[in-house]
C-alpha cells in the first residue's frame, strides 16, 4: 500500500467533507435544491443531522491521517474506499431528477472512492 497517498487521500477528503458539512449547517436549503431535492422542515433537519456527522467524520479522517499506523491507515483506506464509492453510487440514485450538482458530488465520490483504491493496490 501506499500510505503517504492514502495519508494525502485522507487529509483532502477530511477537508472536503468539513467544507460541506459548513455547507449543510448554513445553508441545507440550497443544498437541496442543488440536489433538486424537496425543501421542507424534515429534509432541511435532516441535512443538519448530516452535517454533525460529517464533521464527526472529517475529524477521525485528520486525525487517522496524522496519528494511525501504516496498519490502521490501510484499514481506514479500505473502509473509506467503499463509502466513497458509495456515495457516488447512492447519489445517483437520488429520488427525481439529477442535476449537474448531482454529477458533480458523484464524481467526487468516485473520485476520492479511485484515489483511496489506487493507493491500497500500489506499493
Amino acid at each position: 500500500m501506499n500510505y503517504n497517498g492514502i495519508r494525502t487521500t485522507l487529509k483532502a477528503g477530511s477537508m472536503v467533507f468539513g467544507a460541506s458539512a459548513l455547507f449543510l449547517l448554513i445553508a441545507p436549503s440550497l443544498f437541496l435544491d442543488l440536489l433538486g431535492l424537496d425543501k421542507n422542515e424534515p429534509m432541511i433537519w435532516s441535512m443538519r443531522m448530516i452535517a454533525i456527522t460529517l464533521v464527526a467524520l472529517a475529524g477521525n479522517m485528520w486525525n487517522n491521517s496524522k496519528n494511525s499506523t501504516d496498519s490502521g491507515v490501510g484499514n481506514v483506506a479500505k473502509v473509506m474506499c467503499v463509502s466513497a464509492t458509495g456515495l457516488g453510487v447512492l447519489t445517483l440514485m437520488i429520488p427525481g431528477e439529477i442535476t449537474w450538482f448531482s454529477y458533480l458530488y458523484a464524481a467526487v465520490g468516485f473520485g476520492f472512492g479511485l484515489s483511496y483504491l489506487i493507493n491500497i493496490v500500489r506499493k
